[in-house]
């Protein structure tokens, strides 16, 4: 991919736990944050699905920190981010 840049990635780890080979941490050239769960699809076909929605969009149970802040699909990743794909936790 032209242009993009290495960002951190840490991935929740019942989510790599899922995809056989994949670490919890990683780095991936992506500048959004579309591209890196592209890329992370590449890799482990079958991710963007449990990441994503049909509309699409993020999972309302998964979230997407970057640099701490929640983020949808559509933000950039500056080089060096730092990401967090997260599942959301819920209780009472």
């Amino acid at each position: 991919m032209t242009g993009s840049r290495p960002v951190r990635v840490t991935l929740a780890g019942v989510l790599a736990d899922l995809f056989p080979g994949a670490p919890r941490q990683l780095e991936v050239e992506a500048d959004s944050v579309r591209g890196l769960i592209d890329a992370l699809d590449r890799r482990w076909p079958g991710m963007r699905d449990r990441i994503c929605d049909t509309r699409p969009a993020i999972r309302r149970h998964m979230n997407v920190f970057v640099n701490g802040e929640r983020r949808a699909l559509e933000a950039a990743l500056e080089p060096g981010a730092h990401v967090h794909i997260l599942t959301a936790i819920s209780g009472g």
